[in-house]
């Protein structure tokens, strides 16, 4: 029998998050133990001399795990705050245009500037990624009929012609397998080194959490926060700036991953509801434990060979994308 204060809602709460911490400890520590280089903890905390777990632990294994809880958590809390600037919850980053963006600005990069630093080029990524949403949602602003299937579609289709754009000006200059290889999501070039600029998506991340009262607000649309006294235009400037300057940190570090901002708020909102501040935690935990999941599924299928996270995402999450819509049909009779 459970004790009374398991039995409040915050005793509950307090379960629920013992429990999500515990298994993305787990899952962390799963990743850290599978590759090819044979870990065994055994060897790390014993006396050998030989410290070569310990080296691929710590410049290897460790900086791609917290990449993938980095990538996974700010892409859900991106997702997030895009579904309540939308209004819709069928939208994300990679399903309006703004990764497709964020790639150009790379192949801009790679075309024309080479040489710049690495911040430089995820500035120009940011600048484009926010030139995409901001588009999106002048388009969106001219749709009158807006229903629960126009604005994804209305995202989709001018995500096609972004990404349709970017690969034309590839074409051109011979560079479709280099727009191909670093487009798509994956985490075996993930070294110590390599990753840190991740870090920024996790400060905007924080950002995201310390304003989502404010947000949440925004989502009801611009007369109810006016009559608040919040500044609608400014509230939608911020969340595009969150969303395009976490977008291209992670396009730039390792590439596009699907679905994860789009999947993971609806799972956590049919749990706890509309409220940003009261999910926006769930929201980076699953998102992290989701992507954790899928590389571990993609390092172990075919090991010692590995397929890229990108790839088991974009088949996980339109597998949980159809489900959901379906699911929404059903509902509504």
């Amino acid at each position: 029998m459970l004790s009374p204060s398991k039995q409040t809602p915050a005793g509950r709460v307090a379960l629920a998050w013992t429990g999500a911490l515990v298994a993305l400890f787990a899952l962390a520590l799963w990743s850290l133990s599978v590759g090819v280089s044979d870990v065994s903890w055994d060897t790390l905390w014993s006396d050998s001399d030989d410290d070569m777990v310990a080296q691929v632990l710590m410049y290897s294994r460790v900086p791609r795990t917290l990449a993938l809880m980095l990538a996974g958590s700010a892409m859900a809390v991106a997702g997030l705050l895009m579904q309540m600037l939308a209004r819709n919850h069928f939208v994300e980053p990679s399903t309006m245009g703004t990764v497709e963006s964020a790639t150009l600005g790379m192949l801009f990069c790679m075309l024309w500037a080479p040489d710049l630093p690495v911040f430089a080029k995820m500035g120009v990524s940011a600048a484009t990624a926010m030139a995409g949403t901001a588009l999106f949602l002048a388009v969106l602003a001219r749709i009158r009929l807006r229903s629960a299937w126009i604005v994804p579609l209305v995202g989709l289709i001018l995500a096609g012609v972004i990404e349709a754009g970017t690969t034309f000006i590839a074409y051109q200059h011979d560079m479709i397998q280099s727009l191909r290889a670093f487009s798509n999501g994956d985490f075996s070039v993930v070294i110590e080194g390599r990753y840190e600029m991740l870090w920024l998506s996790l400060g905007m991340t924080a950002l995201a959490c310390l304003a989502a009262d404010r947000f949440t607000v925004a989502g009801l649309g611009e007369s109810f926060a006016t009559n608040l006294g919040l500044n609608y235009k400014r509230l939608v400037l911020q969340g595009l700036i969150v969303v395009s300057v976490v977008t291209a940190c992670i396009v730039v570090t390792v590439g596009s991953i699907p679905f994860v901002g789009l999947i993971i708020p609806n799972v956590v909102r049919l749990m706890v509801g509309d409220n940003v501040r009261r999910s926006v935690l769930w929201v980076a935990t699953a998102g992290a434990a989701l992507t954790l999941v899928c590389d571990l599924f993609g390092r172990l299928i075919i090991a010692p060979y590995e397929v890229p996270v990108g790839t088991v995402m974009g088949v996980v999450g339109s597998a949980l994308f159809l489900v959901i819509l379906l699911r929404r049909r059903a509902k509504q009779g």
